[in-house]
């Protein structure tokens, strides 16, 4: 069974099979039977039609739109338009055997008439259920497809976009995008628009009922009323429109600072900020209770003005009537089946006001889908680009200039060549622009001049998927998922075996963290490895570097939060990992950057020297007075 998350099985925490992209550690053993039960009655969906490339973004994203949703079911679309015909037409039977039953029935005193009316009446009402609830059923296959393919969709454009989209978006924000945007979908596709077309038809066959009952009170109804009705609606959308907008965005605000405080919620704790972080909550949900008030205030003037114009119009039709039955021009039961037409023409409206209220939901709602879909990553992907053959690991830097705003350059006019299997160490001040070196290579963005090629190939003229294949990062704070720690060291190496884990336990010196876990690989990490100390899941992502076997290693400060013992277990693993490969190393300890074969020292976004640790002491430059202040501090130390 495809689950609708996409993708393939979720860390699971002991081997056991759980929904596809679910982030929880797995089902307690005595709940796996009854899970493995409801997994085996949950129907089959389609496959997504989706493919992630960075290259191809969204087919029709700037045209999403609830039509082209549901366009690729059409067939299933038609049977339940069938549904809603059947539905709509056998709703009307009542009024009509209405009149028969008084006319023909009482009036007449013939109970025979009276028994068919009823058993017709009967028939109508089962035909009604039987037709909404097969139209129930397929609306909801459509729903449940189509929120599939678009959940995958949605992920698969978060995958695309670059680093620069979550550096300016918050997470909160994103995740209503995948939760309320897409729920309100559909709710609107499920039900929504289906009763919108039996409401909408309804009100198309009581006119066409009315005109044969009277053509005088029809015209009245048609010419006094729909008017009126048809002005209120157009304010309606206008208002509602702006409203519910502007209660996507709010309840984004709400859930981006949820999320936000529930990430810091150890230094809200520690330096004691509840008290503000609450009144800063309030004042960011009190714009969500200000957006929903004015849609309710909108909802408030129309729904009451339907209903009073509904009532009214009623009255004034009944006292026409009863005048055209006292003059004989109508009967009682020609005037009481067209009552109940009536009601039957005003309770659509009464039901539109309330669906288009879940319209205009779901229309903000596509709105801001679309917004998402529409952007378009930073670093984009060249149509033409080609496949990176296996690289020795030559880097070169060309007149690059950088930075994450165009008015302020982070790096400029950096030229500096690596050659193969070199490591070299970028040291200096912070912000001086040593990691931003490090995300360029990695081609998390693009020099905004300049170019950096790795063995004579640019990289803007590759696919990224082939560079990053050959590329290891070791970020300052390792993220680890929830799941097995074994699942965990194998992300960048799926395919790799038992022996290989084990071996690059070893390598890194993780063996004995290994054995003290209570089951071992098998132990569960927490969310962002929150169960493991910092040092042991910065081990964790050596070992996972180790067993990726890039060609290109960039270790971003990686022994930054490594306590002196554990530096000194862990150099050992670097020599072995360093090994035949070339290495960039953004490096705070000189005791690091010591072991490079070259150091280039970074400072104010320019390299100012490149040299040996040697001839870098003996020049008497900016890396001879790192050097001094970091001995004399090291010798205090000791």
């Amino acid at each position: 069974m495809t689950s609708p998350m996409g993708g393939g099985a979720a860390f699971n925490g002991g081997g056991r099979a759980t929904a596809t992209g679910l982030p929880f550690a797995g089902v307690p053993p005595e709940m796996q039977a009854s899970v493995d039960a409801l997994l085996r009655t949950e129907p089959e969906h389609p496959e997504p039609d989706v493919v992630f490339e960075h290259s191809r973004p969204d087919p029709d994203g700037s045209r999403l739109s609830l039509r082209r949703l549901i366009r690729p079911y059409w067939a299933m679309a038609l049977l339940a338009g069938l549904f809603v015909a059947v539905e709509a037409l056998t709703l009307q039977a009542g009024p009509k055997l209405t009149q028969i039953g008084i006319d023909d029935g009482i009036t007449e005193q013939d109970f025979g008439v009276l028994a068919l009316v009823a058993v017709v009446y009967l028939v109508s009402l089962v035909g009604t259920g039987l037709a909404q609830a097969a139209r129930v059923k397929v609306t909801g296959r459509i729903a449940a497809w189509v929120m599939n393919d678009l959940r995958v969709r949605v992920f698969a454009q978060l995958q695309r976009l670059s680093l620069s989209f979550y550096t300016s978006e918050k997470a909160g924000v994103i995740m209503t995008r995948m939760t309320g945007d897409i729920e309100n979908l559909q709710q609107l596709l499920q039900d929504g628009l289906a009763q919108f077309a039996v409401q909408g038809l309804t009100m198309v066959v009581v006119t066409v009922v009315l005109f044969t009952y009277d053509v005088q009170l029809a015209l009245i109804t048609v010419l006094l009323v729909v008017p009126v009705l048809t002005a209120l609606s157009v304010w309606f959308h206008r208002a509602s429109r702006k409203g519910y907008l502007r209660v996507r965005d709010t309840v984004a605000a709400v859930i981006a600072d949820l999320s936000e405080s529930l990430q810091g919620v150890r230094i809200v704790t520690a330096h004691n900020r509840q008290r503000h972080n609450t009144r800063h909550h309030r004042q960011v949900t009190g714009a969500y209770y200000d957006a929903n008030v004015r849609t309710g205030r909108i909802n408030s003037v129309y729904t009451p003005s339907t209903q009073v114009i509904g009532v009214a119009g009623q009255l004034a039709l009944l006292a026409i009537g009863a005048g055209m039955v006292s003059d004989g021009r109508l009967s009682v039961g020609e005037l009481v089946a067209f009552l109940l037409s009536l009601g039957a023409f005003f309770q659509p409206i009464q039901q539109l006001v309330q669906l288009y209220s879940t319209y205009q939901q779901g229309q903000s709602s596509v709105v801001k889908l679309r917004e998402l879909l529409t952007a378009r990553p930073e670093v984009e992907e060249d149509p033409g680009a080609v496949d990176l053959p296996k690289v020795e690991g030559d880097i070169v830097f060309e007149d690059v200039t950088f930075g994450y705003r165009p008015d302020r350059p982070v790096i400029s006019g950096v030229s500096l060549g690596i050659r193969a299997g070199e490591t070299v160490a970028f040291v200096g001040p912070t912000g001086a622009g040593k990691s931003t070196l490090a995300k360029l290579v990695t081609r998390l963005y693009d020099p905004t001049s300049g170019r950096i090629l790795i063995d004579g190939h640019d990289l803007r003229d590759v696919r990224i998927e082939s560079l990053r294949r050959q590329l290891g990062v070791v970020p300052q704070e390792p993220f680890l998922f929830a799941g097995p720690l074994r699942d965990n060291i194998r992300f960048a190496a799926a395919d790799a075996s038992d022996d290989r884990v084990r071996e690059a336990l070893r390598v890194v010196g993780l063996v004995e963290v290994v054995e003290r876990l209570p089951d071992g690989l098998d132990t569960v990490v927490q969310e962002r490895g929150q169960s493991l100390s910092s040092g042991e899941r910065q081990l964790v992502a050596l070992a996972r570097a180790f067993l990726a076997q890039p060609r290109v290693l960039v270790l971003d400060e990686a022994t930054s939060n490594l306590d002196l013992r554990t530096e000194a277990k862990i150099e050992a693993a670097l020599d072995v990992l360093l090994e035949g490969r070339t290495a960039i190393l953004i490096a705070h300890r000189l005791s690091t950057a010591m072991k490079a074969d070259r150091i280039v020292v970074v400072d104010e976004g320019r390299i100012v020297e490149v040299g040996t640790h040697d001839q870098l002491v003996a020049a008497g430059g900016r890396y001879h007075q790192m050097y001094a202040t970091w001995s004399s501090r090291h010798a205090e130390v000791h």
